[in-house]
């Protein structure tokens, strides 16, 4: 039996598993590869916020990164909440070692419901290091603003946004749209294609539903998957998207805030 990609997710756990490694083990799942995890802090949440973060030793991380992947090398790994400096600092130190294909990095700087998730030298980190060592990343909105320096409120702010990060040495970037308004969503996807920049939107309906928790998660993950099963970055873009969508119209109504994802809705077709 032929087995099946390797996608590691390192990031925080939730524990109502609407995001988080919990959330990305289902989204690996549901796209038929197999799941492997580093935990870079455990939080005490549900669907109704973020209450309080508790990172998890940097050498611990270090430890886990290079012990499973040593025994199950990835195919594509998401990067998501950090947490803090020094765990950023391990995480790049194993990504600049081990070079693993398809790195996915989600800049998760806060939550929804307003927790800081990264500190100011983890910020610096994802600029100076891991911005570089991603092949993807995949901001939303508020992420892309801070990290490019500028407000990101309409279409073309993405584009520019998107370039700015380039000039800090992201490969590819999918400014992803969901906070703007309007009946469409669109995810500015900017790459580069036989040396030559090219920027594309990708627009899909809005979802009209309670259940946006983890949505960027969901996506990034998503999209290390579809790397991993070897499809061009904007198949794999396309894909992810329309994943997260499907996910968000099979929601059950949980918890009483934002709701998470029906991650595994494959399983009741």
């Amino acid at each position: 039996m032929r087995a099946p990609p390797v996608v590691l997710s390192v990031a925080g756990f939730d524990p109502s598993s609407g995001a988080g490694v919990s959330a990305d083990i289902k989204t690996i799942a549901a796209h038929g590869c197999y799941g492997i995890a580093c935990i870079t802090a455990l939080t005490v949440q549900s669907t109704r916020g973020v209450q309080q973060v508790c990172p998890v030793s940097p050498a611990l991380v270090s430890a886990t990164l290079q012990e499973v992947t040593c025994d199950l090398p990835p195919a594509a790994v998401h990067i998501g909440m950090l947490g803090e400096g020094k765990t950023a600092l391990a995480v790049a130190g194993y990504l600049e070692r081990n070079r693993p294909p398809h790195v996915v990095l989600d800049p998760v700087l806060r939550s929804s419901s307003g927790a800081d998730l990264l500190d100011d030298a983890g910020l610096t980190l994802l600029r100076t290091r891991l911005l570089a060592c991603a092949d993807v990343v995949t901001p939303n909105l508020n992420e892309a603003a801070v990290l490019a320096g500028m407000d990101v409120a309409t279409g073309e702010e993405m584009k520019v946004a998107a370039n700015r990060l380039h000039e800090l040495g992201a490969k590819a970037v999918v400014v992803t749209g969901g906070h703007l308004g309007g009946a469409e969503v669109a995810e500015l996807l900017s790459f580069r294609h036989q040396g030559k920049l090219r920027q594309q939107e990708i627009r899909g309906p809005r979802i009209q539903t309670r259940a946006t928790h983890g949505t960027g998660c969901a996506f990034a993950t998503a999209l290390a998957c579809n790397l991993a099963l070897g499809k061009p970055l904007p198949e794999a873009t396309v894909a992810a998207k329309h994943y997260v969508a499907a996910a968000m119209q099979h929601a059950y109504p949980l918890g009483s805030g934002p709701g998470p994802l029906h991650h595994l809705f494959k399983l009741d077709v």
